[in-house]
């Protein structure tokens, strides 16, 4: 006998005959399979029914186990296993939503021993679902999705797949519910060779379905116990009940803290610590308290409050949405905050504090489910202060692009404009609107470099590397700030998943892709065309790719990709190829010296220590990695897609000073292969090993440092006064004290004053967008006195002379008096300008930062220097 086929069965009478017909009728040799059904106490007359065709048929071999225990799918499953006489085992339901007429090609690839489970999948190509409701449509998927981090496969919850027998006895004793497959590939370790067999799944036309609420929950739990947590009815009440308990002494220490005058971040620092310790010493005594060895563990206690500080900073994130953004009061914002850590805290003691030791899921595992938690925060932390953290300068200067909207600017192309008017238009000139571009930028990123990953590697491999992606300093501040490299990652990551495609994976379609990619890329920053440079490098290297050459594709993708660009084209040709030429001059370097010195240093700063080590040694040959043909075409791609882009900033680097960001994208193509480096065992060189060690505390204090930082320049931190970037900060409350100068110069006078930004372009941007639009104030570039002001050298080109009062406001005293080489040309064509004056900017009475300005009686037109 070949195989068995185990149908669960309760209170399935009316569909016993229709299945067993659909059975025999299949075209499989008579006695090659048999069927054996297992009854949990049906009352219908279901064990009857099969009865009758027990031993009553040539061609099918039937036969009936009835079990008197409470019914459970898991176990009666296991108990028909038991029974079995096939090899091969499959598990089908009773109610005809599994097709049986799919059962040869199911079972298929386990009997030739090609693979070890064989599962009918709903959601691969060929797949379907008939007759579903949407909101069991729904179920269905979010319980595949919630799965996906744990195991490969996309129909976790499918019922109809066959597996080897001798697999069966891996499966936890502990196992229940209705998710059987789940188990079978979790016991597996990822070491199971699966294949999904698409089918088109029917919902029963007879009986009723017993799925409840209860088991979806018995899902859930059974899912989170398999990813390694304590996650129980019992410990989620215990933890609810002590809650409870917290919630009352952090709301009612947080309202007497408010009530006697301290600001809200120590308030809310103050109660949540006192609220901790309490629930820390409940918890770990009472909701886990199997996990707990009855005594104080200060690893586990170190646990506790690396989860809590984490919450604490996440709370404040949410206390400042509320408060600032909302204007909710705070007395009622601290109880959403609350529920917001208390979620941290549960999932962060079920999973980290008081994980399940008795049986540990795999290492692969556990990096899986860290990293979906370490990215869900992540992503979470920048939506959260996405919209009550001030802009920086540059953000502020890219949302000016956006209100002088045009096909391309001088300095960058257009793109950050685009999405900054897109965000803006949705949800108002305020931070979230303009950063919302930078945020969705970011979750692109992540996609494609996880597609990029799989299909170097593998999945584990994929959610490895956007872990990294979210936590090393390039790619979470790119996520979060909106400026043109925002854009230009998404476009990055993306071109080179469509590269990979089409030059490694031999794929035609990837060069439409490609073409789009990359249009879109120039669009975002003209960096992107060194990955260019890198293909037609690979395309001369490899000789596989090299016939690519001689095909329309590439060419068409490059026509595609200019199509695209043609709007910097354009807008270049009507200004003479102002911004071709600056970008050209520019990619010389800054400053004409050599800074090989700072490119290191900057990579070190992007990368962290750890990921530069990681770098290194990725792209460095070892001899323990696959040496099949396709992996040395990968390490061929992944070395010239990292260093070309590299190689072009290191001779930049002998001339000139590149800024700290430019390498940011180059690390894209290596960091799938850093990700795979995680977790091989295989190399047991010191540095290796060492470099593993060192992931863990690298991932927590970059996401501390964020969290820190995030909460820092929002709420503060008591006893920490802002000190060392507040020249580019808090500008919201510097506009401020400049329009009540404005406003009392214009009632002295009876004239509106100009007020002139005298940086760059920082000042006047940062003031244009935090400037009362109800009644704006009049502001210019420093271009009026000769000195280059980027975009406001186009938008302002000349000023005439004026008896309106001049307002010069600068980050530095000496801005408002000489450029930068020293020369006087401001106070030549100034009326009356007075002395340099400073202003103190608080907060709370809590000092900021400090502005200048010096007030002129009018201006006299601008002079060649």
């Amino acid at each position: 006998m070949q195989f068995s086929v185990v149908v669960p069965t309760l209170n399935e009478a009316d569909n016993i005959d229709p299945l067993l017909t659909r059975l025999s009728a299949l075209d499989l040799p008579a006695g090659s399979f048999e069927v054996i059904f297992v009854d949990d106490g049906s009352s219908d007359g279901t064990p009857e029914k099969v009865r009758a065709w027990e031993g009553h048929h040539s061609r099918l071999r039937v036969r009936l186990l009835e079990r008197r225990e409470k019914p459970d799918l898991t176990r009666s499953i296991l108990a028909g296993v038991a029974l079995a006489r096939g090899d091969v085992i499959v598990v089908m339901d009773a109610d005809l939503s599994h097709p049986p007429e799919r059962l040869p090609a199911l079972v298929a690839p386990v009997l030739n021993r090609s693979h070890d489970v064989a599962v009918g999948s709903r959601y691969v190509p060929g797949g379907s679902t008939v007759g579903w409701p949407l909101h069991r449509q729904w179920l269905s998927r979010i319980g595949g999705w919630l799965a996906r981090p744990l195991c490969d496969v996309n129909d976790a919850t499918s019922g109809f797949f066959s597996f080897r027998r001798e697999l069966s006895s891996a499966i936890a004793e502990r196992a229940r519910g209705y998710k059987i497959l789940l188990e079978l590939l979790m016991a597996g370790q990822g070491k199971l060779r699966v294949v999904e067999v698409p089918i088109c799944f029917h919902d029963r036309t007879r009986g009723t379905s017993k799925l409840s609420f209860f088991h979806q929950w018995t899902y859930l739990q059974r899912l989170m116990t398999l990813a390694g947590g304590t996650v129980s009815v019992g410990t989620a009440s215990r933890f609810a009940a002590v809650g409870l308990i917290g919630v009352a002494v952090d709301a009612l220490l947080f309202q007497w803290l408010m009530s006697s005058g301290a600001g809200l971040a120590l308030a809310h620092i103050m109660s949540f610590f006192a609220a901790a310790a309490m629930n820390y010493s409940l918890n770990s005594k009472w909701s886990f308290r199997r996990h707990h060895e009855g005594y104080l563990r200060w690893d586990q206690f170190g646990r506790f409050l690396t989860v809590g500080v984490f919450a604490l900073l996440m709370r404040g994130g949410v206390l400042a949405l509320l408060v600032y953004g909302l204007h909710v009061p705070s007395f009622l914002a601290i109880f959403p905050a609350i529920a917001a850590t208390a979620a941290i805290n549960y999932f962060g003691s079920a999973f980290y504090v008081f994980p399940d030791k008795r049986n540990p899921p795999s290492l692969d595992v556990r990096w899986r489910v860290a990293s979906f938690g370490i990215v869900m925060f992540a992503v979470l932390l920048r939506l959260v202060y996405l919209g009550v953290a001030q802009l920086i300068p540059d953000e502020a200067y890219y949302w000016n692009y956006a209100q002088h909207m045009d096909l391309s600017f001088f300095d960058h192309p257009p793109m950050v404009a685009w999405l900054i008017w897109l965000g803006t238009s949705i949800f108002g000139n305020n931070e979230f609107g303009v950063r919302i571009g930078a945020f969705v930028c970011g979750l692109v990123t992540m996609g494609y470099l996880y597609a990029l990953a799989r299909n170097l590697y593998d999945k584990s491999t994929g959610i490895r590397a956007v872990l990294l992606l979210a936590v090393l300093p390039f790619g979470f501040v790119t996520a979060t700030l909106m400026t043109p490299d925002a854009p230009l990652m998404a476009a990055w990551a993306a071109t080179l998943y469509y590269m990979e495609r089409a030059l490694v994976a031999d794929q035609r379609w990837a060069w439409l892709g490609m073409g789009l990619a990359f249009g879109l890329g120039l669009l975002s920053k003209y960096t992107l065309g060194l990955l260019g440079l890198a293909a037609l490098v690979f395309v001369m290297i490899d000789p596989a790719a090299r016939r690519w050459l001689r095909r329309p594709h590439p060419y068409l993708a490059a026509s595609l990709a200019l199509l695209l660009f043609s709007p910097v084209v354009i807008w270049n040709m009507q200004h003479d190829w102002a911004s071709i030429l600056f970008q050209s001059e520019r990619a010389t370097g800054i400053g004409n010296k050599f800074s090989l010195q700072w490119l290191f240093l900057h990579i070190l700063l992007v990368l962290t220590p750890t990921g530069l080590i990681a770098a290194v040694l990725a792209l460095l040959p070892a001899r323990d990695r696959d040496p099949s043909h396709y992996a040395n075409r990968r390490r061929l791609f992944v070395i010239i897609f990292t260093g070309m882009p590299l190689a072009v900033f290191f001779a930049l680097s002998l001339f000139g000073a590149p800024k700290f960001h430019w390498t940011a994208p180059a690390w894209l193509a290596l960091l799938p292969t850093i990700a795979w480096m995680m977790v091989q065992a295989s190399d047991l060189r010191s540095i290796a090993v060492r470099l593993r060690a060192a992931w863990k505390p690298t991932i927590g204090v970059c996401l501390f440092f964020y969290a820190f930082a995030m909460h820092y320049v929002v709420l503060g931190i008591p006893g920490i006064p802002y000190a060392g970037f507040t020249e580019h900060y808090f500008w919201r409350e510097a506009t401020h004290e400049i329009e009540q100068i404005a406003k009392k110069v214009q009632r002295e006078t009876g004239q509106k004053p100009i007020v002139v930004g005298m940086s760059k372009w920082s000042v006047a941007t940062s003031l244009s967008f935090y400037d009362d639009k109800a009644e704006p104030m009049d502001i210019r570039g420093r271009n009026m006195f000769g000195q280059n002001a980027s975009m406001y050298n186009f938008w302002y080109p000349s000023e005439p002379a004026t008896s309106r009062p001049i307002i010069l406001v600068g980050m530095k005293p000496w801005q408002l008096e000489h450029d930068i080489e020293g020369n006087d040309n401001i106070t030549p064509v100034l009326v009356q300008p007075g002395t340099v004056q400073e202003v103190a900017i608080e907060r709370d009475g809590k000092p900021l930062r400090r502005v200048y300005y010096r007030i002129a009686q009018g201006y006299l037109g601008s002079r060649e220097n």
